[in-house]
């Protein structure tokens, strides 16, 4: 079957230059984007059934720009005027440039690691005398915790934002040979959309193992999975299934 359609299961990159325009490009297929999942903020009222005081804290610990959205939205809604001596420790440099957007950058104490939570670690590590709260979402990665926990770091999760399903009713007769998932979440709003959804002749492909595993537990066969050995990225690994195909 030749490969003509591609649907990606995430908002559509900011940039025009992007892996998948470059694979669109070199393919000559049609690729699309529909995220199937979104995020929503925990509203001040269940935030304060959870019984988190965030005055009671001396830094936070923010994985990603959802996470300080929101801190700094709660902040507000429970009147909590977050104080220029707060630290903050950052998963990547990224996250902690994006804190520009709500506090003066190089006037507070910000701390980063380079990407991944493990090297970000290391730097919790030198003040373990900072009582943390750790904003998060109603999934959060379990690793992270665990990290936390076997370093004696002391944290409080902090739940105010989760994952929920995209309606995406207005894609009931669009066919696509090819849709792409990068999260457990992605597959399981696919099947709420589409109680009834029968694979055929669609391919799936699927990011990581735990994202390979969910489509496998629906009844979906993975097609294209990814990394692995010379297509380290989605883009290529669908670009390897596309040239074989042929």
């Amino acid at each position: 079957m030749a490969i003509k359609t591609i649907l990606v299961s995430q908002p559509e990159p900011a940039k025009d230059k992007n892996p998948f325009s470059r694979l669109a490009e070199n393919t000559k297929v049609k690729v699309d984007f529909r995220p199937f999942i979104h995020v929503e903020g925990v509203d001040v009222q269940e935030f304060r059934k959870n019984r988190v005081q965030l005055s009671d804290f001396t830094a936070v610990i923010l994985t990603s720009r959802n996470a300080i959205d929101h801190y700094f939205r709660l902040a507000k809604e429970t009147r909590f005027t977050v104080p220029d001596d707060m630290k903050y420790f950052c998963v990547s440099e990224a996250v902690a440039v994006y804190l520009q957007n709500y506090v003066v950058y190089r006037k507070r104490k910000i701390f980063h690691g380079k990407l991944r939570f493990a090297e970000l670690i290391d730097v919790l590590k030198k003040h373990k005398k900072e009582k943390y709260v750790m904003p998060c979402s109603d999934i959060q990665n379990k690793t992270i915790p665990a990290l936390l926990d076997k370093e004696g770091i002391n944290y409080v999760n902090a739940t105010m934002y989760k994952t929920v399903c995209s309606d995406l009713s207005d894609l009931t007769d669009v066919k696509y040979d090819i849709l792409v998932f990068y999260s457990p979440s992605g597959i399981e709003s696919l099947f709420k959309n589409f109680p009834k959804f029968v694979q055929n002749g669609t391919k799936i492909a699927a990011f990581g193992k735990t994202t390979a595993k969910a489509a496998e537990d629906a009844g979906l066969k993975v097609n294209i999975a990814a990394p692995q050995p010379g297509a380290p990225s989605m883009t290529m690994a669908i670009e390897n299934f596309i040239k074989e195909s042929k």
